[in-house]
């Protein structure tokens, strides 16, 4: 995704660089911490996806633990019928597990995404900060 600004010239004389070179320092911090977070998002991305797999296989087995339980709950006595209504429980439960991992992980792609775009605009506005002050050191000569 890219985007062309209408580069408007915002400093433009020798008088002008220490606001830029103010606005230059603000931005380039600004894009070393979005550097920062964008790579400490997509490191936590693994994570969230192991927990949401393994969510998933929590939840899976749970439902077939129930499903067999309540086949013997059919045929069985009170006991069965208490027991696979715990294990019906579980899997509910699991299954809730699971779809809050799989939020995490979207949750987390949409964090990846915002700040990737921050970053992309940040590096876009130190590239026109770079042109002024270009511009204004070939004024000067």
């Amino acid at each position: 995704m890219t985007s062309f600004s209408a580069f408007s010239q915002k400093y433009k004389t020798a008088s002008d660089t220490v606001k830029l070179n103010e606005e230059y320092v603000k931005v380039s911090n600004n894009v070393a911490e979005l550097t920062s977070k964008l790579a400490i998002a997509k490191n936590n991305l693994p994570g969230y996806q192991s927990k949401a797999a393994n969510a998933v296989s929590d939840a899976q087995n749970s439902v077939m633990e129930s499903s067999n339980q309540a086949s013997k709950a059919t045929n069985g006595d009170l006991g069965d019928a208490k027991s696979a209504k715990k294990k019906a429980n579980k899997a509910v439960k699991d299954a809730e597990d699971a779809k809050d991992a799989n939020n995490k992980i979207k949750d987390q792609d949409k964090k990846i995404a915002k700040l990737t775009s921050e970053l992309e605009e940040k590096q876009q506005k130190l590239q026109e900060l770079e042109k002024m002050r270009t511009a204004i050191r070939n004024t000067q000569q």
